[in-house]
């Protein structure tokens, strides 16, 4: 498989991860997938009224730099260390 269906596999088994998965971990997540789809965050970071945003802005902008591949390699190492952490 490339790099892409294991993207795409890891994807889904985060799906799947149970509800207790830190929001730390759910935000390290998020910040990855975005990077591997989207790339480098370039729209500007929400108000202090939107906290969730803005904590998924950060998480995002983290991953400022990495490369789409770099991105997708991180997100399904990160999936294999959370699935055995949480047992999913």
């Amino acid at each position: 498989m490339g790099l892409k269906e294991d993207f795409d596999k890891a994807a889904e088994e985060a799906k799947a991860l149970p509800d207790n998965t830190s929001n730390d971990d759910k935000l390290s997540l998020y910040g990855l997938f975005k990077q591997a789809t989207v790339g480098d965050n370039t729209t500007s970071r929400p108000g202090i009224f939107e906290p969730k945003g803005k904590a998924k802005w950060d998480a995002w902008d983290k991953e400022k730099g990495k490369s789409k591949e770099e991105a997708m390699q991180a997100y399904i190492d990160l999936v294999q260390s959370l699935k055995a952490k949480y047992g999913a």
